[in-house]
């Protein structure tokens, strides 16, 4: 597995990679119309996607040539996007991609990090040692959703 930058050209891939996240590796914890909502099937990315994953510090894992987790890092410690497809969880690429995340975090001399983190990456973050300060519904099409916001001191 390999890390890089994310760039313009990568936003298709990253949004079927996020797509494939979402629809078959949360049902465990949100409806299909929920999914639906959150991330809204569609052949390509959302005109947005290129600025969206570009912005602050964004990166790529790939396999076999292909992307397959990104994650992206804004430069307030914020993490927006953390997605892996589901075939990669246990392979140790979402955690590569956010020791990645955390040290860039480190280096800007930030002393928290933020995300809003589904049921699924609750877990995750959690083992990492992230606190959750809130549970929350976010409404996306008129659909509500529930996540967390959670926080690690570093």
């Amino acid at each position: 597995m390999k890390i890089r930058p994310l760039t313009h050209a990568d936003a298709d891939r990253c949004y079927d990679v996020f797509l494939r996240a979402v629809h078959e590796g949360t049902g465990d914890f949100y409806t299909k119309e929920q999914q639906s909502a959150w991330a809204p099937p569609r052949a390509w990315a959302p005109n947005d996607w290129p600025e969206r994953l570009t912005q602050g510090y964004a990166i790529a894992a790939k396999r076999w040539g292909k992307i397959v987790g990104f994650m992206t890092m804004g430069t307030d410690g914020h993490i927006d996007f953390a997605y892996v497809l589901p075939n990669e969880r246990g392979k140790g690429t979402a955690v590569t991609l956010y020791k990645a995340c955390e040290a860039e975090a480190r280096k800007r001399g930030l002393t928290v990090m933020d995300t809003e983190a589904s049921h699924l990456a609750k877990r995750f973050f959690e083992k990492l040692g992230w606190q959750v300060t809130a549970r929350q519904t976010v409404i996306r099409d008129g659909v509500g959703i529930e996540n967390f916001r959670m926080e690690k001191s570093l």
